[in-house]
């Protein structure tokens, strides 16, 4: 078998395979020709790099150092991941708006919560998650996390705005839509504290959204506390006022005082009227000096005081005399005829404390069931992964930083070569040969220039000098050479 090609120099090409007794003719077009020529080129630089493989090599062997050493001289950084659950949503109506919307809309369960969704968006309505992810990235959290780590001197910065952008800059805090679980990524350079800094997201997060809950049921318990302290106030002040007039006045409970001293009036009108008549029976028998007649006279006496005392009233503690005294700490109750007044005044204190007393009831129960209440429509949250010291890195990766490093090194060796090369094989007086070296040449002048100006030694004249040295040739507008003038 022989074959024969003829290119007919239209990118056409004929190749004929010759077989004894058969002859075939392959035609190839336009596209398979450029097709070879740049597999031909492809190959031709592999092969001019594997010619020159030996420099190349070394070229890879220094970039592997290079990067070697810069991969271990970066420090080590650690990542730590916590996961949150998403919230439960409160049953509010908005909520329950969402869901008869994605209950309606007609698919699977995936097709209604989407549109459920794509409601609250519309409508402006804000998710438990979103929330949990604005009050991660608040500025109270990032200044609470610095002032509990220290966090100044760990970054290296002064004032605030710049220790909150660094560690905005090493945390991660994202939402997934769909599962809507929050994750908090923090990298550290000290595991330990990037474990922190997590657990201290979580445990900043729980107390804000406690703090700054704004539900209903925390707008009825924070009412409730403010009245619960008013009427704590009022009832304090009406038991005092009651207590000072009851132990005024002697009036513990006026109606049952008011029955006994009633009570007490009628026995000792009783006992005066059969003291009185008992007086006149002996008087009939007995003269008035006789001693059963003088007992009796006594007797009446002190059934006369003890009634006047009870329709009189308590006599002053401050009495003339120590009789006075002595009746009145013998006299428990309030007198008859201030007993009305006393009653009056009494039972209003009374009912005022009694009114105060049963508001300050009802409202403790109600402030018991909106702090459960609360409790329940806080989001609260829950971690589904905890932060944990991690046990390796998570940056730099020193072996993929190696291998870039050698490629790259190889890569620039190739393009050294190269160019040294072709800077070889162009012409002592080729005119970019000479423009490239005048450029090298001016920038070793000006270096050496002002060197010798800030050491203050040498002259400019000698750098002219070397300068208009060049072998650039310099021409004026007719054409014809002349000298180099800066």
């Amino acid at each position: 078998m022989k074959t024969r090609t003829n290119d007919s120099g239209n990118g056409i090409g004929e190749t004929q395979v010759i077989v004894p007794g058969v002859t075939t003719t392959v035609v190839t077009g336009p596209g398979q020709a450029l097709a070879l020529e740049r597999r031909d080129a492809v190959f031709e630089k592999l092969r001019y790099a594997w010619l020159r493989r030996s420099r190349l090599l070394r070229f890879g062997a220094w970039g592997l150092v290079l990067s070697m050493l810069v991969a271990f001289m970066m420090p080590n950084r650690y990542k730590v991941t916590t996961r949150l659950m998403p919230p439960e949503q409160s049953n509010s109506a908005g909520m329950a708006m969402m869901a008869m919307l994605s209950g309606k809309t007609g698919g699977g369960g995936g097709a209604g919560a989407g549109a459920g969704s794509l409601a609250a968006d519309l409508l402006g309505m804000k998710s438990a998650g979103g929330l949990f992810v604005g009050v991660l990235h608040s500025a109270t959290v990032a200044d609470r996390l610095i002032d509990q780590f220290d966090l100044r001197k760990v970054y290296g910065t002064k004032y605030d705005e710049d220790t909150r952008r660094a560690l905005a800059a090493h945390t991660d805090v994202n939402e997934d839509k769909r599962s809507g679980i929050i994750s908090i990524e923090v990298t550290d350079r000290d595991p330990n504290r990037a474990a922190g800094l997590a657990a201290a997201y979580v445990d900043q997060l729980d107390r804000l959204v406690a703090q700054l809950n704004t539900g209903a049921a925390h707008r009825e318990r924070v009412f409730l506390e403010d009245r619960l302290q008013h009427v704590n106030a009022d009832l304090e002040k009406d038991e005092k006022e009651f207590g000072d007039f009851a132990s005024k006045n002697s009036a513990l409970d006026v109606r049952e005082e008011g029955k006994a001293i009633l009570n007490a009036g009628a026995e000792l009108e009783g006992e005066l009227i059969a003291a009185q008549s008992e007086l006149e029976g002996l008087r009939q028998i007995y003269a008035d000096s006789n001693v059963r007649v003088r007992s009796v006279q006594a007797r009446i006496t002190e059934l006369q005081r003890r009634i006047g005392d009870l329709n009189a009233g308590q006599k002053d503690a401050n009495a003339n005399s120590a009789e006075a005294g002595d009746a009145n700490r013998s006299n428990i109750f309030p007198s008859i005829r201030k007993l009305p007044l006393i009653g009056v005044t009494w039972a209003d204190l009374y009912r005022q404390a009694k009114v105060q007393e049963t508001v300050f009831e009802v409202l403790t129960q109600q402030y018991e069931l909106a702090k459960v209440q609360e409790a329940k429509e806080t989001p609260s949250v829950k971690v589904l992964d905890a932060a944990k010291v991690p046990d390796h890195k998570s940056f730099p990766p020193r072996l993929i930083i190696m291998i870039l490093g050698s490629f790259c090194s190889v890569l620039i060796g190739l393009l050294w070569t190269r160019s040294r090369e072709n800077w070889e094989a162009l012409d002592e007086g080729d005119t970019r040969k000479l423009f490239a070296r005048e450029v090298w040449q001016d920038m070793q002048l000006d270096w050496q220039h002002v060197r010798q100006r800030n050491s203050g030694n040498g002259s400019s004249a000698i750098v002219e000098e070397d300068r208009n040295g060049s072998a650039w040739p310099k021409r004026n507008g007719d054409g014809s050479e002349n000298g180099h003038n800066d």
